[in-house]
């Protein structure tokens, strides 16, 4: 089956939803499907390239920093890969169109089925749900939204990758959708059964206020008693601001920035880490909370969304309710105290690996592609 995959963003530009479409292309290659990639291109990559099996074209825009992207630069993303990406439908005759994400890709997709008649099935993550991240889409979509029904409307199949992602999408455009999974390659991850001394903890993201990472590190100001390091991997909006609490707080010592890396980096300090914390206000799957799990990394993170998914309460790690600073403490303490269940639950979380391997994900979403070949006929 020859599939045409379009994503506005595909490492080393963009998070978790990119990686997972990276890995997801490289699997299904590994299937036997011929895979064209049309995304954008970013100073200093190739504008075509081979990889694993399968081509990613890269289109020029305007975006301009690899971590965020406005929505004018969205919108040149379109312009720009329109054209090609019709190319693709015109010459290389796709049997069926994956969009990754529904806002601004399906748009994409969309148009090229209402163009060619080849159906397309749409992946979506949290920002292209309403409700999801309301204080930074929700003003977004009042707009927008009359303009996106047509994309869930028309396509073949229309997946999310975390319940709390179905159920808001399902109310949002009265569509059925299906849970599948992001996954990782869990051959190519080798979890560190060891614990740090002192315990090392690891965010790994867009530093903005989604992320609620200041919250963070005032909730670490009470568990100084401790030893513990901080590894923060990412960049964003907020980088000043929490570079400065921190500094107020006095972590000069404790808590180290290292910006914005390339995947392989990201796993080898996650890989390296002890415990994944993510105080996040809202969360679909985080892709780096499945290469935690693999890695064996204890989870303390927000009782929302995906991370929710990711934590057997007490086994693996703790939940706590979003901005609920004593929880957090609390949970904290019970990671790092010395002697206590740390080890245990670094354990556990490889055994709940299992259920995100990007070969058995890979399997359902091939099932979806057929799918949605077959209701053309």
């Amino acid at each position: 089956m020859r599939i045409l995959t379009l994503n506005y963003e595909f490492p080393p530009v963009g998070g978790g939803g990119g990686r997972f479409c990276r890995d997801l292309c490289g699997e299904l290659a590994r299937l036997g499907h011929e895979i064209r990639v049309q995304t954008v291109h970013f100073r200093g990559l190739p504008r075509l390239e081979t990889s694993c099996g399968y081509a990613v074209y890269r289109n020029r825009s305007l975006r301009r920093r690899p971590h965020t992207c406005s929505v004018p630069e969205m919108a040149a993303f379109l312009a720009a890969n329109l054209l090609p990406s019709f190319r693709h439908a015109l010459t290389w005759k796709p049997g069926v169109i994956h969009a990754h994400f529904a806002v601004p890709t399906g748009v994409l997709g969309w148009l090229l089925h209402r163009a060619t008649g080849i159906p397309y099935i749409v992946s979506t993550q949290l920002g292209d749900v309403p409700g999801a991240i309301p204080h930074q889409t929700d003003r977004l979509f009042r707009w927008v939204k009359p303009f996106t029904r047509p994309i869930w409307k028309d396509a073949a199949v229309v997946t999310a990758p975390s319940e709390h992602i179905r159920l808001l999408a399902e109310r949002a455009y009265d569509v059925p959708v299906k849970v599948l999974p992001n996954g990782v390659d869990l051959s190519k991850i080798r979890a560190n059964p060891a614990t740090n001394v002192p315990p090392r903890l690891v965010f790994a993201g867009r530093f903005n206020s989604q992320k609620n990472l200041a919250f963070l590190l005032d909730v670490l100001s009470g568990v100084t008693d401790l030893d513990w390091r901080l590894e923060m991997v990412g960049d964003g909006p907020e980088m000043d601001l929490l570079r400065g609490r921190a500094n107020d707080h006095g972590f000069e010592e404790r808590v180290r920035f290292h910006g914005w890396q390339p995947q392989e980096v990201v796993e080898s300090i996650v890989g390296r880490s002890d415990i994944l914390v993510m105080p996040s206000l809202s969360e679909g799957l985080p892709i780096v909370g499945l290469i935690s799990l693999a890695s064996g990394l204890a989870v303390v993170g927000s009782d929302v969304g995906g991370i929710a998914e990711l934590v057997e309460e007490g086994r693996n790690g703790f939940l706590c309710r979003a901005g609920d600073a004593g929880a957090f403490e609390n949970a904290l303490r019970e990671c790092l105290q010395p002697g206590g269940r740390l080890g245990r639950m670094k354990e556990e979380s490889r055994r709940l690996a299992s259920r995100y391997d990007i070969a058995s994900v890979a399997r359902s979403f091939e099932e979806c592609l057929f799918e949605a070949t077959i209701t053309r006929m």
